[in-house]
Parts: structure tokens; sequence; C-alpha cells
């Protein structure tokens, strides 16, 4: 008995027993990389870079042989050859709780709207395994987001990923911000990654309005911020989500823009070596891509529902870029905003004809599907003959359907557009679609 003692404890003393860590050095910084020598740690763990100015957070994503590759997490100043390196044993965290409501902070849960520290009991890991498909619960219910277009012809269900794909002064961020005025989903959570730092501001004081922010998380991670802390910011908004939906909420997730994700990591994997594969994204975009659209959607039968909005930037409009082409093959449907729409002053620019809500038949009426098929034939009518119309090439009578489809075209223009501060609720949406067809 004595013997089993003393072995017990000789392991827990060998084994259990909390050991210094061991320090490296810089040895060479390339780009927005530093690699270290001297010490060990797995990858997706921090380290602090000893500076001028103080130590400075990286993360390790990669490394080869005895050397580290790492990433920092701000801008790289103030560093000086051989400075220390020390991996960080424990993780802080990201901060959750009903706290972070009315907040705004940045990719790794610190504040930046100036009211003070948020204090939380619970802190939760910014790596998180996957739900099982087969636990998640079926999407059966419509989600109100506020916008006539989207309720009554692109019907979003609680649970569902929606691309919001446009080329670059579109309207997304108005689109996004009527989504958090109009919608009845309890908790808002938006990300804005990679954009302008004026539009940060703008879209939080003007489009998100203090009604809206009273119920929403707003995790900023403008373009000048490190492509670490862009990429970060994405998870940390997916983190946030999957807390309140752990609580049992319906939650909003917009995250403006999945494509800066994308360049995130290209960035990253670019700098640490990896080969660029298709139009210069290396293969792991394509990989860490389904791994975050999947971490939304419902929860068991116990949780609420994440459903989310991801914004692709489309270059030039081109809908078959790298990006956008793997990011529709991947989410449960697409809205595209279109330019020339845009252009005309119709907004939201929604081009019904090229969005799809894949699961809009399960979570609607069979009425309601008949009318919104009604709605895009006629929209594809007249579309077909608008030239020959505007031309005067077609003589009235000629063909009922176009004629019925051109007397029907002022309504549905009329229905489809909306002022920036108007929400329209989900049943009012329908009745009103129902009204404009003649029932």
């Amino acid at each position: 008995m004595l013997a089993l003692a003393e072995r017990l404890s000789h392991y827990k003393s060998e084994n259990l027993t909390c050991r210094p860590v061991a320090s490296g050095k810089l040895v060479r910084v390339v780009g927005l990389t530093l690699e270290a020598t001297g010490c060990r740690a797995p990858i997706g763990s921090l380290c602090k870079v000893e500076t001028m100015n103080g130590d400075m957070e990286a993360e390790v994503v990669g490394f080869a042989g005895d050397r580290l590759f790492l990433m920092p997490s701000e801008q790289i100043v103030g560093v000086l050859p051989g400075a220390k390196v020390t991996p960080v044993t424990e993780e802080a965290g990201l901060p959750v709780g009903m706290e972070l409501l009315g907040r705004v902070i940045d990719g790794v849960g610190n504040p930046l709207d100036g009211l003070g520290p948020i204090y939380t009991d619970k802190r939760t890991s910014f790596h998180v395994d996957p739900i099982n498909p087969l636990a998640r619960k079926p999407i059966s219910e419509p989600l109100d987001v506020g916008i006539k277009a989207i309720n009554g012809l692109l019907t979003v269900g609680k649970g569902q990923r929606i691309g919001l794909f446009a080329g670059s002064g579109v309207g997304k961020s108005v689109t996004l911000g009527m989504m958090t005025r109009g919608t009845n989903a309890q908790v808002v959570v938006v990300g804005l990654i990679g954009e302008r730092g004026r539009e940060v501001k703008e879209f939080i004081e003007e489009i998100l309005g203090v009604d809206g922010r009273q119920r929403s998380v707003v995790v900023a991670a403008p373009a000048d911020a490190s492509p670490l802390m862009r990429l970060k910011g994405c998870q940390t908004a997916l983190t946030i989500a999957e807390y309140f939906r752990d609580q049992g909420l319906d939650v909003l997730l917009l995250l403006d823009s999945l494509t800066r994700f994308a360049q995130a990591q290209r960035e990253i994997a670019l700098s640490v070596g990896e080969p660029p594969a298709t139009k210069g994204y290396p293969p792991s975009v394509f990989a860490k891509l389904p791994a975050l659209v999947e971490r939304a959607g419902n929860g068991d039968e116990n949780q609420g529902s994440i459903t989310a909005f991801f914004t692709v930037l489309t270059e030039g409009d081109d809908l078959q870029d790298p990006i956008a082409d793997a990011s529709r093959a991947i989410l449960d449907g697409h809205v595209v905003l279109s330019r020339e729409m845009a252009d005309a002053g119709h907004y939201p620019a929604i081009d019904v004809e090229k969005s799809v809500s894949r699961v809009m038949p399960q979570i609607t009426s069979e009425e309601h599907m008949l009318m919104s098929k009604a709605v895009r034939q006629v929209l594809s009518v007249c579309r077909k003959n608008q030239d020959l119309v505007s031309i005067g090439a077609y003589k009235p009578g000629a063909d009922p359907a176009i004629d019925s489809a051109f007397t029907l075209k002022p309504k549905l223009d009329e229905y489809l557009q909306q002022g920036m501060k108007e929400s329209v609720p989900y049943d009012m949406c329908v009745n009103m679609l129902k009204s404009m067809l003649g029932g």
C-alpha cells in the first residue's frame, strides 16, 4: 500500500505539477510573420513577444523544424532581433454573457465603445467542437427580418445560413441594418470584419441605431487590423452567437463579410509558405470556410437557433469569383443585390430572379410558394420583353401573359422597394403579396 502511494505521489509530481515554460527568441521577421526558436507551443496557442513598448501577443500559425511561425494580433512595432518569446500556458478565453448586449468589442473581446470593462462570470474558448448534424433541430419555422422582398419572396427559416452577395456600394450594410431593426430574433450579433473605420461607426450610430443596439453585440475588426484579428473577429462573432443559442435564444448573426475572412486567412497562409491554388487562394481558405459556416444553425431540442447572413463581396459583380462560388455551395441560399437596380434608385436592390432560399418550401404554405413563383414569372417575362416594349415593337394584346406582366410590374416594384427605416412584419408581407396578386 505504501509503495502504491509512493508511485502515485511520484506520478503526480512528474506529470501534473506545472513546470516553467521555456522561452525562446525571435530570429526573423518576414512581412507579417515572426519566426522564433528555442520554445515549443502547439498551433493555435498564444505567445508573448517582448518589444520596446511592452509585450505583444502573437498566435502560433505554423512551424518548420524547430522554428515557430507567429502571427501578431497587432501591428509589428518596436520588435528587436533576439527578442524574448514566451508561450502562454493558459488561455484567458472570451467573455460571454448578457452583459455583452449593447457593447462593441474587438476580435478578441476587448471593449471598443469606451463604456468600461466588460464584467462577466463566464468565459469560453475560441475553439469549439462541431455539432453532430443529426443532433440539430430541423428548420421548421420562418424568421421575420422586416424586409418585404425577403419575407414575402425569399423567406428565411430559423437556423438557416444564407449569403448576401453584392459588389461594393450596392447597399449591403443598409440591408443588414434594416434586418437588425425589423427582426423578431431575441439577440442580434453583428460582425464588421475588414470594413473601413468610418463605416463601423456609421453602422453603429446611424444604421443600427439606439433601439437596435440594445439587443445587439457588435464585433468590429476594421480593415487596418491585422489578418489574425480579422480572422479572430469572425470566430468571436460565431462564439458569442453560439453562447446565446445555447441559452435557448433565437439569434440573428450578421457577418460582414465572409470574403474578408477568406482574405485574412489567405494572408496568413501565404506568409507561412502555403502555395496558392485557385486565383491566389491557398487550399486552407476553402477548408476554413465551411468550418466557420457550419457553426451557425439550429442547436438541439433544448437550444435556440442561429440564423446567419454572411455577406460575400463579388469583385466586379462577378458571381463566379472563387469565394462567391465556394460560399454559394455551402450556404442554404443566397440573396443577390443588383448594381443596376441600385443605380436606378431601387432599394433594397434585391434581384429576386437571381436569389433563392433553399428552405422556403419547408417553412411556408403551398399558397405562399405559388405566389412567390408567380412573382418570379412576372419578373422574368418583363425582363425578357423589356427591350421590345421600350422601342415600341410590341403591340398590346398580342400576348396576354406579357400584357398581364407589365400591368402588374408597377405594383410589384412598389412592393419590392422599402425605406431604410421602414420595417414590415412577416404576416403583413404575405398579406400584401396576396392582395397584390388578387388573392
